[in-house]
């Protein structure tokens, strides 16, 4: 993925993106306790910005430079060394396919040109009705279960091209079936040992 150079002296408003709600940020000042520098806390309060805003924004990226006192372009640096965060919107479901070697050997590769057909779009692009966007990771952790893939957290284990309708067609493809861990959610007290 190539990233076009922005001159922050030059961007116009409009360009800057929707911003953090008093909530979001509120949520990033909560987890400030659980670690040793405000700089450590960059990856959750850039999780947090994505699940707020639908992609980390420039106005998003400014804000969480401000409130963890860094530059904006070291907040910048994160957002664009992992593929996770998206600097454009993307679409309500987010399919992430594993490309690792397990996955591959077993069929992965079938799988993304399937649904790059299927959707209509490459890797990092959203379908035009904004339901899906489609990207690839190096490694899901779930290797005994290729070819796999997330639909949003909802993991897809053994898929199959003939598996690509029926899986796009279900109304709850991204729910997990299981409750979500509260280890990301910032805690109403401090949990920590005094």
């Amino acid at each position: 993925m190539s990233w076009r150079t922005i001159d922050r002296r030059t961007v116009a408003e409009e360009d800057l993106g929707p911003g953090l709600s008093t909530a979001a940020e509120d949520k990033i000042r909560a987890f400030l306790p659980r670690y040793p520098t405000k700089r450590a806390a960059l990856l959750p309060a850039l999780h947090i910005a994505q699940d707020a805003v639908g992609y980390v924004s420039l106005r998003a990226m400014r804000q969480i430079a401000e409130l963890l006192e860094l530059p904006p372009a070291a907040v910048m640096d994160v957002v664009s060394f992992y593929t996770h965060f998206w600097t454009h919107p993307k679409g309500r479901k987010t399919i992430v396919l594993c490309r690792s070697l397990t996955c591959e050997l077993m069929g992965g590769g079938a799988v993304l040109a399937a649904l790059e057909a299927r959707l209509g779009i490459r890797e990092h692009q959203t379908t035009p009705d904004g339901e899906y966007s489609l990207m690839t990771e190096e490694c899901l952790a779930a290797c005994e279960h290729a070819p796999c893939m997330l639909i949003n957290e909802k993991l897809h284990k053994c898929v199959r091209v003939e598996d690509l309708d029926r899986i796009l067609a279900e109304p709850a493809n991204d729910k997990l079936d299981v409750a979500r861990s509260n280890l990301f959610d910032a805690p109403t007290s401090d949990r920590r040992a005094p």
